[in-house]
């Protein structure tokens, strides 16, 4: 296990998978130039990497590893300025979505710890979501999630700077 303060982009670098480095690579420049800070840590599955901006210390993005591959997960702050991107995902991104846990917090704020942060509320085509936000757009990096993801960081990253 690595120790956190010594590990860099390219570091986390070198274990993402061949095929997605360039994409990997193309955010990090994407967010950097915007101004979000990067984190790194070890976890048991493999780095974790985390994008917030510096002044609203909100993420907008973390890479990380799990059994099952490579992962990206997407804050989508403010998904109500671009929520007809959300109408061209791929079919396999929206079944993810579909499987993701229901926000407690809408439903009943009771069943959730006091200072989570609400989910996500929206729809895609007819089918309506009330999902958390740690795990509504959690998707695996592959070829076609990978340039759907540009987007979506593209797509948040405007939409944060019109907020401001």
């Amino acid at each position: 296990m690595r120790i956190a303060e010594t590990i860099s982009f390219e570091d986390f670098l070198g274990d993402v998978p061949v095929q997605y480095k360039a994409f990997v690579s193309a955010a990090h420049g994407l967010l950097a130039a915007d101004g979000y800070r990067i984190k790194i840590e070890s976890k048991a599955s493999g780095l974790f990497v985390s994008y917030a901006h510096p002044k609203t210390k909100r993420s907008i993005l973390n890479f990380f590893f799990r059994k099952k591959g490579f992962f990206a997960r997407m804050y989508a702050d403010n998904l109500g300025r671009y929520t007809e991107f959300l109408s061209n995902l791929p079919e396999n991104m929206e079944k993810e979505i579909a499987k993701a846990s229901v926000c407690k917090r809408m439903l009943n704020p009771q069943d959730c710890n006091p200072k989570c942060i609400m989910g996500y509320d929206f729809h895609i085509r007819d089918t309506h979501y009330q999902k958390c936000r740690y795990s509504c757009f959690q998707f695996a990096v592959n070829e076609e999630s990978a340039g759907v993801l540009s987007a979506f960081i593209q797509n948040e990253i405007e939409g944060r700077s019109q907020g401001q």
